[in-house]
């Protein structure tokens, strides 16, 4: 049976030290304001008007404005580099299962799944979810990090 799951703080902490069921230090963003989206459109050039003008987005059938699902990418991101370096970071996918609102609060994290050798090199995979401040699923992914470069 294994043993209870523990935090791995940061920096990132060298091969020996990682095991299968370690959890990684959440990131929580929020709450998610007008500004911010209206600021991701220009960083992202993605002007939908889906994600600022409410008239459009109640037109389309939504209740408001809500995050592009790259902004919520963006922040899983984050929260990966802020335990390892990007140098360190194999691949990084997610799935978009939720909207998120004006007014919502996103907390990521990732639990270590499984040690792999790729290529002749260690690596880990991460098991990754964002959930808002209801504990609604918004996003789940994966990454695979190599082991043991320090930041």
């Amino acid at each position: 049976m294994p043993g209870p799951k523990r935090t791995v703080d940061m920096p990132y902490i060298a091969f020996p030290d990682i095991a299968v069921g370690d959890i990684l230090p959440p990131l929580t963003k929020g709450p998610l304001t007008r500004a911010t989206l209206a600021y991701f459109c220009g960083a992202s050039n993605d002007h939908n008007p889906i994600h600022v003008d409410t008239d459009f987005a109640r037109a389309s059938g939504k209740e408001d404005v809500f995050a592009h699902g790259m902004l919520n990418m963006a922040y899983m991101g984050q929260m990966l580099t802020n335990w390892i370096p990007q140098t360190a970071l194999i691949s990084f996918e997610v799935k978009f299962v939720a909207l998120v609102y004006v007014g919502d609060e996103i907390t990521c994290s990732g639990e270590v799944r499984e040690q792999v050798v790729i290529n002749g090199e260690s690596a880990f995979v991460i098991d990754l979810k964002a959930v808002d401040q209801n504990g609604g699923v918004k996003l789940t992914g994966r990454a695979t990090v190599r082991q043991g470069q320090e930041k």
